[in-house]
């Protein structure tokens, strides 16, 4: 039976930027709608059964009230503590039932827990966050009816491998010729960054002058949050497929950049460095700090401490959801009756 995932999360686009910036809120009821509008993609395109997360706000219960569908769709019968720990074990137990495709809701910080426990279940990433650089501004219809086509086997290639980067924590030097026989500790999909701050405190960062270090898998011209300073830094000459780092420091190049919705801030590049696949940064302290993973403080280091942070190409599998759609188009899946 062809299955299909969502997870939607309620708590997306209303962390404490949206009082240091000025981001968008993104409506539950809103999300309610795309999530209808989802479900119909997918019934259109022969989608069988759909799961969906259950949550605090009850987006998947209201999304299926009173909308007439063939398909079998239902919340997921899972234990929930409405904490970020439900999305990451659903993910995980999407992947257990051999779902086609799992579609989310939510910012960078959300795909990134979808991300460690997904496996190799493509994704179908819809914008609904603060800072969205992996997920699509994208019409949940789109959304639907391409995430549906990939479950059915329809468009295997509109499937693409994003980048991420490997987190290990309490690593040495001696330690980086064993990292390939090693899970990493952590993972983040746009952005890893060293944050001169004693404890994790309120999640989101906005405040990129306290940036020692960061580490980048993408610096496209026009993106939002910390990955836009690697975009400006480098005037656009960025190579496709590597990831990049940047040391920011007082007496460095002043590069002004977009780190929230809004918020323009300056900041000073004193090195940077092209990341090759496989290729590792290490991280030293003298001092605290905090390793903040796409916008999120996550990681508390002690003074002594140290991580290895390393660009891998090999990330979450992802959907282009335009040419998962005119594959189809082409193979005449939309003609007839």
């Amino acid at each position: 039976m062809v299955t299909v995932g969502i997870i939607a999360n309620p708590a997306s686009g209303k962390d404490i930027r949206r009082l240091v910036a000025h981001g968008s809120v993104f409506d539950n009821e809103e999300k309610v709608s795309i999530v209808k509008r989802v479900l119909l993609g997918l019934e259109a395109v022969g989608v069988q059964r759909v799961w969906i997360m259950p949550d605090r706000f009850g987006i998947g219960l209201k999304a299926l009230d009173n909308l007439p569908l063939t398909i079998e769709a239902t919340l997921l019968d899972i234990p929930t503590w409405f904490t970020p720990d439900d999305t990451l074990r659903t993910a995980r137990l999407f992947a257990e039932r051999n779902v086609g495709c799992i579609v989310t809701l939510g910012g960078d910080g959300t795909n990134r827990l979808v991300a460690k426990g997904c496996g190799d279940v493509p994704l179908m990433p819809i914008s609904t966050g603060t800072n969205n650089v992996f997920p699509l501004m994208i019409e949940a219809t789109t959304a639907g009816l391409a995430a549906g086509l990939v479950a059915c086997g329809r468009a295997d290639a509109a499937v693409v491998r994003a980048p991420r980067i490997d987190v290990y924590r309490l690593a040495t030097p001696q330690a980086i010729d064993q990292l390939h026989e090693t899970a990493p500790d952590d993972i983040a999909l746009v952005d890893a960054a060293v944050y001169d701050e004693r404890f994790v405190a309120a999640r989101a960062i906005w405040d990129s002058t306290r940036i020692s270090d960061l580490v980048l898998t993408r610096a496209e011209p026009g993106n939002i949050g910390l990955s836009s300073i690697g975009a400006h830094a480098l005037a656009g000459q960025y190579p496709s497929g590597h990831g990049l780092y940047l040391r920011l420091a007082a007496s460095g190049k002043p590069v002004r950049a977009p780190v929230a919705p809004g918020l323009m801030q300056t900041v000073h590049v004193a090195e940077h460095r092209i990341l090759a696949p496989g290729e590792t940064v290490i991280v030293c302290r003298e001092r605290p700090a905090v390793l903040a993973f796409d916008g999120e403080r996550e990681i508390e280091l002690r003074a002594g401490e140290s991580a290895i942070l390393r660009f891998n190409p090999h990330g979450p599998r992802v959907i282009e959801p335009r040419r998962a759609i005119a594959l189809a188009a082409g193979a005449g899946f939309f003609s007839g009756e």
